[in-house]
């Protein structure tokens, strides 16, 4: 069985976390000892009904505030799959927890207040979807029931995100009126939007293709640990353990060892206890060689005939999350994959405005939540990808290298 991981992002007040709830809710994954306990919980609800977003609002501070402060991951399941759920904050000063929660996502779900349409942080989240190309959007219009159920309103918003969504280049978007509070179009099929033809929500992320996203034409292995137990029965043993992030590998191809360039051929790949004669992303393996060479965490095992770029030099889109303002000069370190190196931010371009996408002047600062188009230098060479061309090789994070805080997120780019 395999797992979505999806992001639920949107305005505040327009319904995640009780979207979220309503899913469990509805899909019978609460324990009757947790539904007790918000039954308890639950103060601002005269008619009562549960207050569903008491699921995932687990914080004190956002219980008292009816708000979502920290992203909240939730995990079920159903016959046809599982599930991992992050609840972003829909306030502005909390973006970079939403690019936390999507990072790894396969899906996002941005929520649509059916009275306010698209709006200043709908823009927001839908370019952060594009810069981390998230390969599958779901645009949910929520509180149809306070919008009269009406298919006009619902098709003014699809009209307004459609002309978005085509200037980001987002694809694969379904877009699905519900009402999270009352269960319309949650699991099962509204008898109040009967004018919508299509699937409720669970049944799109259940039958979202996620095998398609990963990349199996270009093969990489960061190297996560060495096996070298040095025991009599296991003397010679030499094993590279980590995840194949993207492509396939085979006993017998050709391979490549980055930064060093030295090459070699896999002689034997292990996975679960056993020897296989090939293996393919996502899967966690270990590598066998069949030269003695130097390799150690952090390198990338790569196929000789595919190489990535490697370089000190690197153009990215940069998410600022340090409280403390970025300029340039500053040192951090950058990690990608299982390689960490120290770096400067060399040069800041110029700040996108998230709202319009304008190339603003470039800032003397770096504030929290900016985002920016920056070069960064290491010190010393690193693989890596386009993050356009392939995600799992392509993003990195740099680390305060006092506090060992994540300060900010980058995405690769070509270079122009």
């Amino acid at each position: 069985m395999d797992i979505l991981r999806f992001i639920t992002a949107g305005s505040v007040d327009d319904g995640k976390s009780t979207l979220i709830g309503r899913l469990l809710y509805d899909s019978k994954s609460i324990m009757i000892d947790q539904l007790e306990a918000i039954g308890r919980q639950t103060r601002n609800r005269q008619d009562g009904d549960i207050d569903l977003a008491l699921l995932t609002d687990g914080l004190r501070a956002e219980r008292e505030q009816g708000i979502t402060i920290d992203v909240a991951y939730k995990y079920f399941s159903t016959p046809k799959r599982k599930f991992i759920i992050a609840d972003a904050p829909g306030h502005i000063q909390y973006t970079r927890n939403m690019v936390t929660g999507a990072s790894n996502a396969d899906l996002v779900i941005i929520l649509i207040d059916a009275r306010h349409g698209v709006i200043e942080q709908t823009r927001r989240h839908a370019i952060i979807a594009s810069l981390l190309r998230i390969p599958h959007v779901v645009v949910a219009v929520n509180k149809m029931d306070m919008a009269g159920y009406s298919q006009d309103v619902f098709n003014n918003i699809l009209i307004d995100f459609a002309a978005l969504a085509a200037s980001l280049e987002l694809k694969n978007i379904n877009y699905i009126p519900i009402s999270a509070l009352d269960g319309d179009n949650i699991v099962e099929r509204s008898v109040n939007i009967d004018w919508y033809d299509g699937d409720p929500l669970l049944s799109i992320l259940e039958n979202i293709e996620v095998q398609e996203d990963i990349d199996l034409n270009h093969a990489r292995f960061p190297v996560q640990y060495v096996i070298r137990p040095q025991t009599e029965e296991l003397h010679d043993y030499r094993g590279y353990a980590g995840k194949l992030v993207s492509g396939i590998y085979r006993v017998g191809d050709a391979v490549t060892i980055l930064p060093s360039g030295q090459q070699s051929r896999i002689s034997a790949i292990e996975t679960g206890g056993r020897e296989v004669q090939e293996a393919f992303a996502p899967q966690s393996i270990i590598l066998h060689l069949e030269d003695d060479i130097d390799v150690g965490r952090g390198d990338l095992i790569v196929p000789s005939g595919d190489l990535p770029r490697l370089d000190q030099e690197l153009d990215v889109f940069l998410c600022w999350m340090g409280t403390k303002p970025l300029t340039e000069g500053n040192k951090y370190l950058l990690q990608i994959n299982s390689r960490t190196v120290k770096t400067v931010v060399r040069d800041i371009r110029f700040r996108l405005d998230v709202n319009t996408l304008e190339q603003q002047a470039s800032p003397g600062t770096v504030q929290l939540n900016d985002i920016v188009r920056a070069t960064i230098r290491t010190a010393a060479p690193i693989a890596f990808d386009d993050y356009a061309s392939l995600r799992a090789s392509g993003g990195a994070i740099l680390i305060d290298e006092t506090s060992n805080v994540t300060v900010g997120a980058c995405m690769i780019q070509s270079q122009e």
